[in-house]
């Protein structure tokens, strides 16, 4: 006799129903958010807020300090705009864990209308040169307090990892598509921004950022961004790299890096490696190396990779004369069976310009390529998991300020993991953290002139956040 098929427990009713008066109780959805913030301000981001950004016209309402920690907030729990202030307000115990409300959405819009100066725009748009349509604004005051607020966060995580030496500044530039009327082209077709970061690869920490129209390419002007980030790092960094695409094979960058007593940085050697775009005179010496001059590189599906270094050194200008001539080092991709590409050519070429005359070509491609996996990487978590992806206005400073915020709370997240977190976690990006910790149930209770906070933790986990706390002591009091 056949057994009657059981009901799975997935094809029922729910065993409840629901009751319309609402919970008497405090409780959150976010029980894990004070450690975020905790980290927030440990690193003393509102008093550098307080020292830096001073953009309010009246005292009434919010002040700059609490208006970025709300910022921060929305961005770690996965807020991607301005509308999402409303449902942090949903949640009532949110308030009680930070000591403050957060701002409604018209308010935080308001405030971010703060960073945008019309005049700026409008003084960029008169100084361009005649057949150029792309600009880059200088950054107001109030931008430029909130990149000093990073820059603090930056020098203070610097601090506290004193045995972190040597810095590598990855830069590279991201598009981020927009259908705002004010968004101009791209050129991958459709309109948007192209924001360029530069990254300490070694910290994973963004040391600057650099609002642009879409319209920018990458190559222009690549060297302030770089400056910013060099400007930086902490004194305790004591070996410096730098590394780049083809947008960065730029003279003035190029030239910069080369100089040891360049102006706006840092003296010293800075070791470098940039693609460089396959020009002609180039191709032609790669092509014209002999067949032993060729070693293995790397072996991929299908292809196989060589590299070899180039005798090629082209005309150098004024201020290079003198200087030790750049390394070329390229790079052979060739299928294994012989067959040709689809362009009908049986190999292609790469290059790498560097100043690294000691380090093997394999090993220079090896490290030059590393920074696909660094910024590329910042460049996702910025737009798909935090709220850099999506522009809350058309205002430029507006979107700037949004989007500088955005790299704040992935420079955050950086310091929380390196300095209280479990090691397990240091990779961890942000939607893991908030699965992990942040999307914490919790309840306030309030008992004898105290509150408490109870999640739904084990001991393990919640001992490990109470260490955490121990880690992250706040500033001392002025």
């Amino acid at each position: 006799m056949a057994l009657k098929p059981r009901k799975s427990p997935a094809e029922g009713e729910f065993l409840f129903e629901f009751d319309e008066q609402p919970l008497e109780e405090t409780v959150t959805a976010l029980g894990g958010v004070p450690l975020f913030v905790r980290a927030v301000r440990s690193l003393d981001v509102p008093g550098s807020v307080k020292r830096h950004l001073h953009v309010k016209q009246r005292e009434r309402g919010f002040d700059e300090a609490t208006y970025v920690e709300s910022f921060l907030v929305l961005n770690a729990v996965g807020g991607d705009c301005v509308e999402d202030f409303e449902r942090l307000q949903e949640d009532p115990g949110l308030a009680e864990m930070l000591g403050h409300d957060v701002p409604s959405p018209a308010a935080a819009l308001k405030f971010l209308y703060r960073f945008h100066d019309e005049a700026v725009m409008e003084e960029a748009q008169q100084e361009l040169p005649v057949g150029q349509v792309s600009y880059i604004p200088a950054e107001n005051e109030p931008l430029r307090a909130l990149a000093q607020v990073n820059q603090d966060v930056v020098q203070e995580l610097g601090r506290r990892s004193p045995d972190q030496k040597i810095a590598t500044v990855d830069l590279d530039a991201t598009v981020i598509e927009s259908w705002k009327r004010e968004a101009k082209g791209t050129y991958q077709g459709g309109n948007g921004y192209q924001p360029m970061l530069a990254l300490w690869a070694e910290m994973d920490v963004v040391l600057a950022d650099q609002f642009r129209d879409g319209n920018v390419p990458a190559i222009q002007d690549p060297l302030s961004a770089t400056r910013r980030a060099f400007a930086a790092l902490p004194n305790t960094v004591v070996e410096r790299y730098f590394r780049g695409d083809a947008a960065c094979y730029e003279h003035e960058l190029l030239s910069w890096l080369r100089n040891e007593q360049r102006e706006q940085g840092p003296a010293g050697f800075i070791g470098f490696a940039v693609s460089v775009p396959m020009m002609k005179p180039l191709r032609d010496e790669i092509l014209a190396l002999d067949a032993q001059a060729w070693q293995p590189y790397r072996e991929e599906t299908g292809v196989e990779l060589q590299c070899a270094n180039v005798p090629y050194y082209p005309e150098e200008q004024r201020e290079n004369e003198y200087r030790e001539p750049l390394r070329y080092v390229a790079i052979r991709v060739r299928r294994r069976q012989g067959e040709l590409f689809g362009d009908g050519n049986e190999a292609k070429y790469f290059a790498v310009a560097t100043n690294l005359w000691d380090w093997a070509p394999k090993k220079l491609l090896v490290w030059h390529r590393e920074k696909a996996g660094s910024i590329e990487a910042v460049h996702d978590v910025l737009k798909n998991e935090l709220g850099g992806g999506v522009m809350p206005c058309g205002r430029f400073g507006a979107n700037a300020a949004w989007f500088r915020m955005a790299v704040l709370t992935h420079n955050i997240f950086t310091a929380l993991k390196r300095l209280a977190l479990p090691a397990e976690l240091l990779t961890a990006r942000p939607k893991r953290l908030r699965f992990l910790i942040l999307n914490t149930p919790g309840k306030l209770i309030h008992h004898a002139r105290r509150t408490l906070l109870r999640l739904t933790q084990t001991a393990n986990r919640f001992g490990a956040w109470r260490r955490a706390f121990g880690v992250l002591p706040l500033p001392a009091a002025t």
